[in-house]
């Protein structure tokens, strides 16, 4: 009697595009959305950490709402943008796992940052000292 050894190894992923010529536009849209979304956060970061008239509680979580942005930004659309590139469709099992992790820490973690953000300025205009 032959055992079940069957396991799943790798997951498809469903194409965006059947032809090449929309595989490529949307590699182009996303690689601009993706550098758009460096440079900006990028800029942020660095205005944020070489001034140091914006050390303040506000602008410290606004450098972390950025990184964290660059994080979840950065787990999906590389291989989304690879996908695309070179007519690829899997990722494999650990990678999904992997990608699904750290976008939902990420995600979780901005929304902590907005919550945290919104109180900020609620105490600082409803309860001022």
């Amino acid at each position: 009697q032959m055992p079940n050894s069957s396991s799943i190894s790798e997951f498809l992923l469903l194409a965006l595009a059947d032809t090449r010529q929309l595989q490529l536009l949307h590699f182009w849209l996303l690689l601009g959305i993706y550098l758009a979304a460096l440079l900006g956060n990028g800029l942020i970061s660095t205005a944020v950490a070489c001034d140091h008239l914006l050390h303040t509680p506000m602008y410290f979580f606004l450098l972390n709402l950025a990184l964290l942005d660059l994080g979840c930004i950065s787990t999906t659309l590389p291989k989304a943008m690879a996908n695309a590139l070179w007519h690829t469709r899997h990722i494999s099992y650990a990678g999904c796992a992997a990608q699904v992790f750290f976008f939902l820490f990420f995600f979780s973690a901005e929304y902590s940052i907005l919550t945290i953000m919104s109180y900020d300025r609620y105490v600082a205009i409803c309860k001022p000292l």
